[in-house]
Formats: structure tokens, C-alpha cells, sequence
């Protein structure tokens, strides 16, 4: 499945679109903007996740990931962050699993910062072994 670099967030988890079947899966990795100086991302965690996220999400066999963007360090330190009130987030790099389960999109499980880096983590969170 295809990484939509620049995945939108409805306003809730609810809203998602999921791809495919009923329990197909669809991860939202929320990392940090790229800073407009640089043009990486701001958080080391970021830049050393990043690379892992596109080699496993580019299989063929990966199902669907968004790269959320949670703005830039002063914006995501604000306690209101809409990543850190609607979407449960208060580290970046985090995965998140959704899936539909009895008609409701809820989620399923999430790694954050160095997890990503833990291959048997991110297997398990995968659902499938994936050599990184």
C-alpha cells in the first residue's frame, strides 16, 4: 500500500477511512514538521524513525500508513495541540494501528519514539514479520 506523506486528520478517529475489507488496518505515524531551515524533521527520534517507516511501509504486502505532521516545535509544545487533545498523542514518533472492529474505528495499539526502532515491536504491532 501507498504512504500518503501528508495524510489529513478528520476530527476524530471515528472519521477515518479505512482501506479495504472490514479489518483492514490503517497506521498514522504523527511526527514532527519538517523545519523550513533544515528541511528534515525537527526531532532526531523523527529523522531516525522515518527511514524504518518508508522500507516497511513501501512492501507490498504493508498495508496503508499516514504521515501526520504535528507542526513545528513551538506549536506541538502547546498543551492545546489538537495531537495531544483529540488524538491521544504526547511523543513524536508515535504508530498507531486503527481498525473497524463491530462498526466502530478504534485503536488497536501504538509504539512510540524508539519502538519504532524495535523490530519484534513493530512485527507484533504489524500483525506480520516484516525484515526491516
Amino acid at each position: 500500500m501507498p504512504i500518503d506523506n501528508d495524510f489529513k486528520t478528520p476530527q476524530s478517529a471515528q472519521e477515518l477511512a479505512l482501506p479495504g475489507h472490514d479489518k483492514a488496518p490503517l497506521f498514522l505515524a504523527f511526527v514532527s514538521s519538517v523545519g523550513s531551515d533544515t528541511g528534515l524533521p525537527w526531532c532526531p527520534d523523527v529523522r531516525a524513525a522515518l527511514p524504518v517507516l518508508q522500507a516497511v511501509f513501501t512492501k507490498s504486502e504493508a498495508p496503508k500508513l499516514g504521515i501526520v505532521g504535528v507542526g513545528q516545535k513551538p506549536e506541538w509544545r502547546e498543551p492545546g495541540n489538537i495531537y495531544r487533545t483529540k488524538w491521544n498523542v504526547s511523543n513524536v514518533p508515535t504508530l498507531v494501528r486503527y481498525e473497524r472492529r463491530d462498526g466502530k474505528v478504534i485503536e488497536i495499539g501504538r509504539l512510540i519514539e524508539g519502538e519504532i526502532l524495535v523490530p519484534e515491536k513493530l512485527s507484533k504491532l504489524l500483525g506480520y514479520t516484516s525484515s526491516l
